[in-house]
């Protein structure tokens, strides 16, 4: 795990760095601005880093070694490791704007255990006493941080890739950049579809309405693109691409699937977000889809009338609760981790993938999807 220790302080570095440079032109322009920066800086600071840790495994799954006759890859030059920490750094900064605009859609009160970025430009509009709105102004100021940090990420990206001097592996990996971005974005809103339009869908397409959101909304984009980002810079070939998108895949769909338990179980103190919060903001998550289900139709009516309330109080999250539990749900979504999971590893066992990688895969693969609630 020493290289994944190192990685993640290396990723902050280069993100403090690049955020200390934008600092500097921001100032430049008017000191108006700089909420910008120190709200992207509070985003950014620490966390567990996992896409950055699947953009480096990724590459270092895939480089090749210095001997053909040798199964071990050389020790990657200080120049590689720049390049493959710039990559997952855009990442970060990619990762940081989705939150932004989800917290904006989700119409979520906290991050991380801190304002989300929309109440923290409410707070500055209420400190100012500013005319107009409130709200509005939250809004507006989060989805232009959420858009600067999108631009951002793009600017990092460009330079890790100007560090690579390989236009072939440069494409290769912008077009794994560019499908994400577009994957996630249209994910994002199949997930606001289904928000309005749920009640008008028949029962039985629920349930695959939420995995499909899952994998375009969150498993893609959480596992399956950063390892196929630090591959193609690698210079992966299409046999190791297809290899990781198989682990990368389902492992994606268990990681959300253990996001989505959070979300309504979840220690605040470990989220970071309120208990119950999923319920207020009303995810039709796949935990709800199969809630819904085994509920006797009185109590999914009553379900029904308070998933999406965002006054919901203690007693009613835990009525909520207390339906999912006794529904089987929960036991169902676990069985689905763990099958998710025993298909991300055992893909791995035939791999055209270095030995000491997949064994590195194999236990991201049990820590991402085994975090307590």
């Amino acid at each position: 795990m020493a290289e994944s220790t190192r990685l993640v302080d290396l990723v902050q570095v280069e993100v403090d760095a690049f955020l200390d440079g934008q600092a500097t032109r921001i100032s430049a322009i008017s000191p108006d601005l700089d909420p910008f920066v120190e709200l992207a800086r509070r985003l950014l600071r620490g966390g567990k880093r996992f896409r950055a840790l699947f953009c480096y495994w990724g590459w270092e799954a895939t480089r090749a070694p210095a001997d053909p006759l040798d199964p071990l890859p050389a020790a990657p030059t200080d120049d590689a490791v720049r390049l493959v920490v710039g990559a997952a750094s855009a990442l970060e900064l990619f990762h940081a704007a989705a939150l932004v605009h989800d917290d904006i859609m989700d119409n979520s009160d906290t991050r991380r255990g801190q304002p989300a970025a929309h109440r923290s430009f409410e707070r500055l509009h209420a400190a100012g006493e500013w005319v107009g709105s409130r709200d509005g102004f939250g809004r507006a100021g989060a989805i232009l941080l959420g858009d600067l940090l999108l631009g951002w990420s793009d600017e990092l990206f460009e330079v890790a890739l100007d560090r690579l001097g390989d236009p072939a592996r440069a494409r290769a990996a912008r077009s794994e950049f560019a499908t994400m971005r577009t994957e996630v974005s249209l994910g994002q809103y199949l997930d606001l579809l289904e928000e309005v339009s749920w009640l008008r869908r028949d029962e039985a397409e629920l349930l695959s309405r939420a995995q499909r959101v899952i994998v375009y909304k969150s498993a893609k984009y959480s596992v399956e693109a950063p390892l196929t980002i630090g591959a193609a810079l690698a210079g992966a070939d299409a046999e190791q691409l297809a290899a990781l998108r198989r682990f990368g895949l389902p492992l994606g769909i268990a990681y959300q699937l253990r996001d989505d338990l959070l979300g309504v179980f979840g220690d605040p103190g470990q989220t970071g977000k309120p208990a119950g919060d999923d319920l207020r903001e009303g995810k039709r998550t796949v935990l709800v889809a199969l809630a819904r289900l085994e509920l006797q139709a009185s109590t999914r009516r009553l379900f029904d009338e308070l998933l999406g309330d965002p006054a919901l109080d203690d007693e009613q999250i835990a009525t909520m609760q207390r339906s999912i539990e006794g529904s089987g749900a929960v036991e169902k979504v676990e069985r689905i981790i763990a099958r998710q999971v025993g298909r991300a590893i055992e893909s791995l066992h035939d791999a055209p993938l270095s030995e000491s990688s997949k064994a590195q895969l194999a236990r991201l693969a049990e820590s991402v999807t085994r975090r307590a609630r």
